[in-house]
Parts: structure tokens; C-alpha cells; sequence
């Protein structure tokens, strides 16, 4: 049993089989094939994604969902690729779909092979007879460009392959009727250009060695699985624009390039080695003796969450996408993931964009909660985004020494310090009382709790939430360290920073043997057992005692725990939903009311690494994570989970701070392990 433990920790990071890899008893079976999506994306926003079966589950399935409007603007351009095959003599459909009566016509699941990641490449393999066909998809990096390469690996013939493409021209959130809609198809240089009507950008389906014949056929009542348990509006219709030929022999390949860019076809042969040899320099970036494969390849995916963000001070200003499908730019998620999607894997330059792109939209001493698909104004609805960026910078400095850039950031530090002592938005202000922060009014929701409907807020919080102080703690002490380092006054932070951390006490709950969640609210003390408390221990500057710290980190352990993150909610509420399932209303009270969030396991494994101090507990604590990139969305890790057993996965498929918070503990846990030495560590 002690070998299993350290092997968990000193990990293998030889070459092995993919990490995703899956035969014929996942891809021949629907249910089972269909619920595991994959993603590729270009790092400006837009994406790929569908399941291993091949068939549309979400409005947000598409091989080209275009950023328009860098890195939001998202918009589907071409949805799928409907492939038949002929060879030997005999007719083989390869697609896959669903349509509204509910009947799945073609079946082309049953003839995959095989399908596998190569990093984070979708790999299909189609067997027909004795012929074997692989099929690819990727993105080019900062272009709305997607590859399709088909492979004929084995063969004693030559196939003949008829592939039709599926396009559509809506923005990602929405569905589409195609009534009498008509697009205009034009023959290009080695392709079609598609324009969807006047004013909108046109886009290309493009191949230099097949040949192409333009169509204009809708194909209508798509049936969206996932969108039926959503609640939401499940019907879809696409327009089949063209129709790709070619033949192929063995051991010859076939690329398709789906784009908004007049493309050069000199471009599509190198466009694979391209991608592999980026994917091989973030990994070189991250690496370290002892990462397992699984870490591997969830380093590959904090990559898909960083995007440019052009300003103009900065046109290589980046920033992060909160999560895929649906999310955009948030930021509270931004700040919160940063150390694991830059620091935690090599790339601090990232890191410092990001915060100076956000230094630029402090607006009376807060961040922007989120930046609007349709390039609106930002959203200053949050109180947490601000102190997180705190935390941030703090990460950033310790890994960096980055005087340079901390002097140039200071100054927007101390004006949010400024406006949060003297009150900004939504009575945010800190209570000159006991030094705690106070936040909230009626119909607002602040905090990282945030479902709302309509004028429903469902877990308001108005008051002294405990995670927003112990951010607020954490933000003087930084401050004072910064102040320190800068050569200049640090007294007026440390005497802030002393007042909450004496008035911190109040959260105790002595009765209860943990802490309040709410102080001051208009109901009162709120003492629901939630997992808002374990940031009083797991963030560096913690206000609680010893024995305050474990109790804290026990009652998460016994009541909150599952096996991939922190519920909510502890079961024993009243108002417990242990799934997160139908219309958004329903989903939306049982949002922070029991369903577990993938990113609170960071800050748990953290606390009980600091009050345990045992590496290999905490390691095992982060074992189910390996197994779940298996099950949702491939090779990453989702949002959210149900609160009661088996803790299906559900909500974004890909969610930056879940994966960001799985790097940075696994990181933290190697470098505690390594310092205190095995033997020690295993004791």
C-alpha cells in the first residue's frame, strides 16, 4: 500500500498510450459515445467541438465557431461533416445524426474503430472491411481556421470518400430556422466562399485535391439532446453548402480547411506539425520530473482558456475564457485561474498580460465580473473579482520577482484599497467596526454564488460573506509585503490588515464548531454549512487558529467532500438539491445548493495540505480528477458536478478554474513532497 502511495507522487512521465483512448465498447455505443465532447481551439476565442459519436448534442457543437470580434463574437459558421465511403463495391454512411422525431439515421458510430487524443487532436478510426480511415481535427492557432485530414492507413483498394458540409451563420448561444433563408455559394480557387446575407463575413470550404460541388439544401429538425434536459429550445437546421469528392489510395491523406481567411493551399501541409509542435513547447514550458501522463495532458487543456485580448495600449494583451461551451471573459474566473494556467506551467509573460490588461478596466475600485458576448460595456457586478487579483499579483511576484511590473501595478492596487475603505458599487465598503467588507443590496448578486433568474437571486449573500473578508485580509497583507518591497509606507495596510484580521473572529461559530458563511445580513448570522469557509485557511494570510484551521477542514472533509470537489451545500440543508438537472429555473436553485464545483477541490487539498502537512493524502484527493478527463468533456475537466453520488458531471464541459486549481495543487503538492523529502512525507 506504501509503494501505491509515493508511485501516485513520484508519477511516470515516460511516453505511453494516450491518456483519452477508447475502442469499439465506448464509440459503438451511443449513449456512451455521445456524452464525451471534444474540444480544439485557436486562441482567440473560437473553437471546435462535438462527441465521439459524431452526433450534434448542443447549439454549441460546430467544426468552425468563429471569434468575429477577438476573443468574443462568437459565431457558428460550419456545423459538421456528414462523410459516406465507398469501397470494395459497398456504400458505408459514417455520420451520425438525430433528428426531432427522435430516430438516429445514419449509424455511422458503428463503424469507429477507435478514438483517441494526440494531445489534444480528435482522432477517429473508421474500420470498413479491411480498410482502416483516420480522421482528424484541429485549429490553427490565432486564425478562425479549422483542419479535417483524412487518413487511409490500410487498404487493398482505394476508397472513395463523399464528404458533405454542414454550414449555418448564428451567433453560438442561439438556433437557427432556415425558412427561406438563402446563402450565397460561389466557386473560389480550390473551394466555395459562403456568404450567409449582406454585411456578413464570408467564410471558405476549402481542398486543393478533391473536387467540390456547391449545394443549397437545408437540412432540417436536428434534435439536441442535451438542450431537451436543459429545458431549452432542442431543434436545429443546417445548410449543406457543398460536397467534397476524392479517392484516396493507401497510405494517401485528404485535408479539408474550413476558414474566414482567403486561404493559400501551401498552407495545409505543414498546418498539423504546426499544431504538434506547439502543443510539444507548452508542455516543454510546464514539464517537470514525475508528471504523469494525466497531467500531462490537463496542461495541454489550460492552454485552450488563454486568448488574446488586443487593447489599444496592448494589441498582445491576452486574458482567459471562464469555460467552454458558453462561458466568455470573467473576471473573477481570469484571476482566480491565472496561477494555474500561467504560473503553474512555465509561462509567466501570460500571467503579466493579463494583469496589465486588466489594469486597465479598474473602474472605482473593481474589475469587470464580465466582458459581454456582443461587445457591450463590461459588467462591474462583483465583489470578489478585485481581491482575487490581489491574490494574483501576489502569485505572480513570488514566482517572478517582477519588481518592474509590481511597481507599475501599485498604484492600481492602492486605488481599489481606496475605493473599497471609502464604499463603491452596491454598498461595498469596508465596516470601520470590525475592518470586514460589506457587500449587497436587493436584486444584485456579488459574490462567486451568482445564479439568478430574472429577479431571483438565489443565494443573495448581502452582507459580510467570510470568503470576501479573508480576500480582503489577504489583500492587506499583500499590500503591505508590496509596500515593503517598494521601499515605501507600509504601516496604514498593516494596521488595516490587523483590524480584520482581530474582527475575522466573529465568523467563528462556536455552537456549530466551524464558521458563519454570511455575517450581518438582513436575516442575520447565516450559519449554512457551505464551502466559503475553507478559504479562511487554504489562502495564504489565514485569521484562524490552529485548532480553528482543522475543525474547518474536517467538517468540508466529512459534510462537502465528494470526489471531484466541494458541494455547495451541505446535505443536511433544507434546501439540499443533489442534482443539477432541468429548465434554468431548476437548474438554477440547485446551482449553489448542493452541486459540486470542480474548482473548490484546489483550495480544500490546500487547507488539509497546511493543517495535515501530508503530500500523499492530498494527492490522492486529486487521483479522481485522472480518471474523470475520460467522461465529459475529454482530456479537461468540467464545471460542475451533481451533489449526490455518482456526481455526474455537468454544466461547461471545459471550466478554466477547475483545471487551473487541479495544476496548481498538483504543483504545490510535488514541491511540498519534494522539500519534506518521501520517507518523511510517507510517515
Amino acid at each position: 500500500m506504501a509503494s501505491a502511495k509515493t508511485n501516485l507522487l513520484s508519477g511516470d512521465a515516460r511516453p505511453s498510450r494516450a491518456v483519452v483512448d477508447f475502442g469499439r465498447d465506448i464509440c459503438c455505443d451511443l449513449p456512451a459515445a455521445e456524452q464525451r465532447e471534444w474540444l480544439v481551439t485557436n486562441g482567440i476565442g473560437g473553437f471546435a467541438s462535438g462527441t465521439v459519436a459524431g452526433v450534434l448534442t448542443r447549439r454549441y457543437h460546430g467544426l468552425l465557431i468563429a471569434a468575429l470580434k477577438p476573443p468574443l463574437g462568437r459565431t457558428l459558421l460550419v456545423t459538421k461533416v456528414d462523410e459516406a465511403a465507398e469501397y470494395g463495391g459497398r456504400d458505408y454512411a459514417l455520420a451520425v445524426n438525430r433528428w426531432a422525431d427522435g430516430s438516429v439515421d445514419p449509424h455511422g458510430y458503428v463503424y469507429i474503430e477507435r478514438f483517441r487524443l494526440e494531445g489534444t487532436i480528435p482522432v477517429w478510426s473508421f474500420a470498413i472491411a479491411d480498410a482502416l480511415v483516420e480522421k482528424r481535427v484541429w485549429m490553427e492557432q490565432g486564425a478562425n481556421t479549422t483542419y479535417l485530414r483524412y487518413d487511409l492507413v490500410r487498404g487493398s483498394l482505394s476508397i472513395e470518400l463523399a464528404v458533405k458540409a454542414l454550414v449555418n451563420y448564428r451567433d453560438y448561444h442561439s438556433t437557427t430556422r432556415g425558412g427561406d433563408w438563402r446563402m450565397e455559394i460561389a466557386p473560389v480557387e480550390a473551394g466555395l466562399r459562403v456568404k450567409a446575407f449582406e454585411g456578413a463575413t464570408p467564410f471558405y470550404l476549402l481542398c486543393s485535391s478533391a473536387s467540390v460541388e456547391p449545394y443549397h439544401d437545408w437540412y432540417r429538425n436536428f434534435n439536441l439532446a442535451v438542450e431537451s434536459s436543459r429545458g431549452l429550445d432542442d431543434r436545429d437546421d443546417h445548410l449543406c453548402a457543398a460536397m467534397f469528392h476524392v479517392k484516396l489510395s493507401p497510405g494517401g491523406s485528404v485535408t479539408l480547411v474550413f476558414t474566414t481567411n482567403l486561404w493559400d493551399e501551401r498552407e495545409s501541409e505543414p498546418a498539423l506539425e504546426h499544431l504538434r509542435a506547439y502543443e510539444q513547447a507548452v508542455l516543454a514550458r510546464a514539464s517537470q520530473a514525475g508528471d504523469p501522463g494525466w497531467i500531462q495532458q490537463i496542461t495541454l487543456a489550460a492552454d485552450q482558456f488563454i486568448v488574446r485580448h488586443p487593447t489599444d495600449a496592448d494589441p498582445d494583451g491576452r486574458s482567459v475564457i471562464a469555460g467552454y461551451h458558453r462561458f466568455g471573459e470573467w473576471g473573477r474566473d481570469t484571476m482566480i485561474s491565472l496561477p494555474g494556467l500561467t504560473l503553474s506551467t512555465g509561462r509567466p509573460e501570460i500571467a503579466r498580460s493579463i494583469l496589465r490588461t486588466y489594469a486597465r478596466y479598474v473602474d472605482r475600485g473593481m474589475l469587470p465580473n464580465r466582458f459581454p458576448d456582443a461587445g457591450e460595456a463590461p459588467e462591474y457586478n462583483t465583489v470578489d473579482a478585485p481581491l482575487w487579483y490581489f491574490e494574483a499579483i501576489h502569485q505572480y511576484f513570488a514566482a517572478t520577482k517582477d519588481i518592474a511590473t509590481l511597481r507599475g501595478l501599485f498604484p492600481v492596487l492602492a486605488h481599489i484599497v481606496e475605493w473599497h475603505l471609502k464604499g463603491t458599487r452596491y454598498n461595498i465598503k469596508v465596516d470601520s467596526a470590525d475592518g470586514l467588507l460589506y457587500a449587497g443590496e436587493s436584486g444584485v448578486q456579488l459574490t462567486w454564488m451568482d445564479a439568478k433568474v430574472g429577479d431571483w437571486v438565489v443565494t443573495p449573500r448581502i452582507g459580510k460573506p467570510i470568503e470576501v473578508s479573508a480576500l480582503w485580509l489577504n489583500a492587506l497583507a499583500s499590500m503591505t509585503r508590496f509596500a515593503r518591497v517598494l521601499k515605501m509606507s507600509a504601516q496604514e495596510y498593516d494596521l488595516l490588515a490587523n483590524k480584520t484580521r482581530e474582527g475575522f473572529q466573529r465568523f467563528w461559530n462556536p455552537d456549530a464548531g466551524y464558521c458563519f458563511d454570511v455575517l450581518d445580513s438582513p436575516e442575520g448570522n447565516d450559519a449554512s454549512l457551505r464551502p466559503n469557509q475553507i478559504f479562511a485557511v487554504s489562502l495564504p494570510e489565514t485569521p484562524l487558529n490552529r485548532d480553528q484551521q482543522r475543525a474547518v477542514v474536517d467538517i468540508c472533509a466529512r459534510e462537502l467532500l465528494t470526489s471531484h470537489g466541494l458541494r455547495s451545500l451541505a446535505p443536511g440543508d433544507p434546501r439540499y438539491v443533489g442534482r443539477y438537472a432541468g429548465g434554468p429555473c431548476e437548474r438554477a436553485a440547485a446551482y449553489h445548493q448542493g452541486t459540486v464545483w470542480g474548482w473548490l477541490l484546489g483550495p480544500f487539498v490546500r487547507a488539509h495540505l497546511r493543517v495535515y502537512g501530508d503530500p500523499v493524502r492530498a494527492a490522492e484527493f486529486l487521483a479522481p480528477m485522472a480518471r474523470h478527463l475520460k467522461q465529459h468533456g475529454l482530456g479537461t475537466t468540467s464545471e460542475i458536478f451533481d451533489g449526490d453520488p455518482p456526481f455526474t458531471p455537468r454544466g461547461c464541459i471545459a471550466q478554466a478554474w477547475s483545471v487551473a486549481e487541479i495544476i496548481s495543487q498538483w504543483r504545490g503538492i510535488r514541491t511540498f513532497h519534494v522539500k519534506r523529502g518521501p520517507a518523511r512525507s510517507q510517515r
